[in-house]
């Protein structure tokens, strides 16, 4: 008798503890009511806002983790991850509402890798960026046959093919000469996108990220950029072509981070496609045009990849743990992924910070800038490196770097004025880093002149 009674407690427990852990589809209130419920447990260490609205006013938010939420800390890197783009696609929604629980938790617990993850970076985390969309789809739930229901927004726009198209004039540049980096919007790109598109481009605007993973579903594969092919169209239809960016191998890395740290990935077979190491080049798979991923590139400072991470688009509530369990290490090292390359300040004679300020790296051709308050990331695989930056009324400075496999380097240009006058240049679009800038750990010097304070995105008070 006392061992049935043993056997009885034993599932007691075990079934205590499975109901802690809840593993199921989120509505927008139930999103909204997850968020600020981290957000209480963890208070110094997140912060929500809304970057705006959808078509149907839906608030799209953000969860931000940072020791100093709200703040943007010299030569602290900014990264996000952005989920349910296309309302169908659903698990990306759940696993980032998972990773928020997961980190508040964790950092609660004293785990040292997500403390200094924390510490060290600041993280972004949208989880739906198509709250419309989900609504329809999760109206129909996930035996419904029709394939495309709720993928869309309100409007019926593909959000992923909503974004300026940027990559013709990049393949024209490269070929004819010109700019490699922060190409420019035309004039009346507002009225051309929807609003929750609007939105997430104001987003990346005024913040400085460095990496960026925008997560899919309908395949099992980590997608890198470019997502359009350089071929033109043949007979009504895109060719499919293997197009690299001046980053490739750094892609590919990025990409195979995720997927050797995922559950299955890794394995290539899945869904009934084959990828290789479990990652594809966008355009060798299928070629798309005013996609986010490449936008992302070539408009701003910020590196992203297109993560497919599930076969069912939908898949049923009880499937949710396993999904969370084969992505959970994965979500973690891309993060960490933020960490690499070089970094630094640049600044003028007397110490001011130069924001706008031209990264090149010899041989790779797509420079970044620095912010707005001077500092840079510059992602790069281990090797030695010729990095030289520049800005306008100022001599350019070159010096030769060696960068390793762990953290990144610290390289500070400090630029004298130039004697001779400079041609303009145009400064890099970013208008802010969201929030007002401290050093890190060290408040400003009294005697340093005071720095404009951004406006940042607006928060919603619980």
């Amino acid at each position: 008798m006392s061992g049935l009674l043993s056997v009885f407690l034993h599932l007691l427990l075990f079934f205590k503890l499975a109901a802690l852990v809840t593993f199921r589809h989120h509505h927008y209130d139930d999103l909204m009511r997850t968020l600020y419920k981290v957000h209480n447990e963890c208070p110094y260490i997140t912060r929500v806002y809304s970057i705006g609205r959808s078509v149907k006013g839906r608030h799209l938010y953000v969860l931000e983790f940072s020791d100093r939420p709200g703040i943007h800390e010299r030569l602290e890197p900014e990264v996000k991850y952005v989920g349910n783009m296309h309302g169908d696609e659903v698990l990306g929604r759940e696993l980032l509402l998972q990773l928020s629980e997961f980190l508040c938790e964790e950092y609660l617990n004293g785990n040292q890798r997500i403390t200094q993850l924390i510490e060290s970076t600041r993280i972004h985390i949208l989880p739906s960026m198509n709250p419309d969309g989900y609504e329809v789809a999760a109206a129909q739930g996930p035996d419904d046959s029709q394939y495309l229901v709720g993928r869309n927004n309100a409007n019926g726009v593909d959000l992923n093919r909503n974004f300026p198209d940027l990559n013709t004039y990049f393949y024209y540049n490269e070929k004819y000469g010109g700019p490699n980096h922060h190409l420019p919007l035309p004039d009346n790109w507002k009225s051309q996108v929807e609003v929750e598109t609007r939105a997430v481009i104001q987003w990346i605007r005024s913040f400085n990220f460095v990496l960026s993973a925008n997560l899919h579903g309908g395949a099992v594969v980590a997608n890198y950029p470019y997502d359009k092919s350089l071929e033109h169209r043949v007979r009504g239809f895109r060719r499919t072509a293997n197009t690299p960016t001046p980053d490739d191998k750094l892609f590919q890395k990025l990409a195979k981070v995720y997927s050797y740290a995922h559950g299955w990935m890794y394995r290539g077979w899945n869904c009934g496609d084959y990828f290789p190491d479990g990652i594809t080049n966008g355009a060798s798979w299928y070629s798309l045009s005013k996609g986010m991923q490449d936008f992302n590139y070539l408009h701003t400072n910020c590196f992203e990849i297109t993560l497919e991470l599930s076969c069912n688009k939908f898949p049923r509530q009880e499937e949710l743990h396993r999904e969370w369990l084969g992505n959970r290490e994965a979500l973690i090292q891309f993060l960490e992924q933020v960490h690499q390359g070089i970094k630094g300040m640049v600044l003028d004679e007397n110490y001011n910070n130069l924001a706008g300020a031209v990264i090149s790296v010899s041989g790779i051709n797509h420079d970044i800038t620095s912010g707005d308050h001077g500092d840079y990331f510059r992602l790069l695989l281990p090797g030695t490196y010729t990095v030289t930056a520049t800005a306008p009324g100022f001599d350019p400075e070159t010096v030769s770097v060696t960068v390793g496999p762990a953290e990144p380097k610290l390289v500070d240009f400090h630029l004298k004025r130039s004697l001779s006058p400079a041609a303009p240049t145009r400064k890099a679009p970013n208008k802010g880093q969201g929030g007002r800038v401290l050093p890190k750990k060290v408040q400003p010097r009294g005697t340093r002149k005071k720095e404009v304070e951004r406006q940042q995105p607006r928060e919603i008070p619980a």
